[in-house]
């Protein structure tokens, strides 16, 4: 027995009549027809079957077979006897004003949720990168709910004529709330001011690195809330003063000597732990050289120990003996390390015994560097703020 619908089931669209179909300049050409039914005028609100003329439109559909969709739609325009209106048929999957299906536009939303670049979406989907950012340029998000505990980073988009934009997240939920211009004071107060007193209140936390703007914005914007800093933004001034110790020291060997500690490096920069038995032994020659490069590994290690805390208890244990291992060290490149480790020791214990950490931060400016390089930047603001939060509440 021959199905008479197969072809428009295989389709997926409904309600509809496939009169022909052709294959040529790889693309599939599909003839359709609406079903003929009862339409409801939009004037007097009586139903009518009665129809005044045909128009051919060509809709854009979802790739066919690997190859793009062309939809030949004979249109119909019904007339009502009742008060004489002509008007057209609505089609539910065809949207007003449009030449591109629904399921084409959430097709093209839906690849919006990665890094693809527009042009790249656009070529995927069939259309032009203007439609693609057309369509996508009607997505649009409203400033968030503050959350309990609120972190805060910055970036570099170049977006908007500034070159640093800040993103804001909830670490606790792992979800992007906004995207904001600019780091500039001034722009942070006047964002943070357009929540009311009462919402600003209920954050008690913010999470943020040793930036003392931010942390003089966010305090003066939250009254209520305590800064946490990111413990893991601690690790690289100890990383960059094992490097500078590596830099001075390998300046006295043979050229030979310092290309290999230069391209050894990471053995310095690597937890002991993770070592194998044979880079041990690598890193063992290489401290029997300098001692005073030893030293600074061994602040190092001692630093990764303090980080590895269970608990606030164990972390200012940790931590008094790690300054006493300054102390005996006499290093002058682990003297800014120390200042500034001694300077946020309140806001960094404060990290072990809530665990909130700006992990999830970081994470998501890493998306965004990825979204960048695939667009190669993303100049207007408002779409790469709609960009970003888009893809990440996918």
């Amino acid at each position: 027995m021959l199905y008479p619908n197969c072809t428009a089931d295989l389709l997926g669209l409904k309600d509809v009549i496939v009169t022909k179909v052709e294959n040529f300049n790889n693309q599939i050409h599909v003839w359709i027809e609406p079903v003929l039914k009862m339409q409801v005028c939009p004037t007097c609100r009586h139903e009518t079957k009665r129809t005044h003329s045909y128009r051919t439109q060509i809709v854009k559909d979802l790739p066919l077979q690997g190859l793009h969709c062309l939809l030949h739609l004979r249109k119909r325009r019904y007339y009502c006897p009742h008060c004489g209106t002509v008007f057209q048929e609505r089609l539910p999957f065809l949207a007003r004003y449009q030449r591109n299906t629904n399921r084409l536009i959430s097709k093209v939303l839906s690849d919006y949720n990665s890094e693809y670049s527009t042009a790249s979406i656009a070529q995927r989907n069939g259309i032009s990168a203007v439609t693609a950012a057309r369509i996508f340029d009607k997505v649009s998000y409203p400033l968030p709910n503050l959350p309990r505990v609120l972190s805060i980073d910055e970036f570099k988009g170049n977006a908007g004529g500034r070159k640093y934009q800040c993103i804001l997240a909830d670490p606790v939920k792992r979800k992007v709330l906004d995207i904001l211009p600019s780091k500039n004071s001034e722009d942070l107060i006047t964002y943070f001011l357009q929540f009311p007193l009462e919402k600003r209140k209920q954050v008690q936390y913010l999470v943020m690195d040793m930036s003392l703007q931010f942390r003089d914005v966010m305090t003066t914007c939250f009254p209520n809330a305590s800064v946490i800093t990111d413990k893991f933004h601690v690790c690289r001034y100890v990383t960059w003063a094992l490097e500078n110790v590596r830099k001075s020291e390998q300046k006295k060997f043979s050229d030979v000597r310092r290309k290999y500690f230069k391209r050894s490096r990471w053995l310095l920069l690597s937890r002991q732990e993770k070592l194998t038995e044979e880079q041990c032994q690598q890193l063992e020659n290489m401290l029997a050289i300098s001692l005073k490069l030893r030293k600074a590994y061994w602040l190092k290690e001692n630093f990764y120990k303090f980080m590895d805390s269970k608990d606030i208890y164990e972390a200012k244990k940790n931590l008094k003996n790690w300054n006493l291992c300054i102390g005996v060290a006499q290093l002058e490149e682990f003297k800014k390390c120390f200042d500034i480790v001694n300077k946020w020791q309140p806001y960094i214990l404060r990290a072990f015994s809530l665990g909130y950490t700006n992990g999830f931060t970081e994470g998501c400016n890493n998306r965004i560097k990825v979204l960048k390089r695939n667009c190669y930047g993303v100049k207007n603001f408002t779409r790469f703020r709609n960009r970003i939060l888009h893809m990440m509440t996918a």
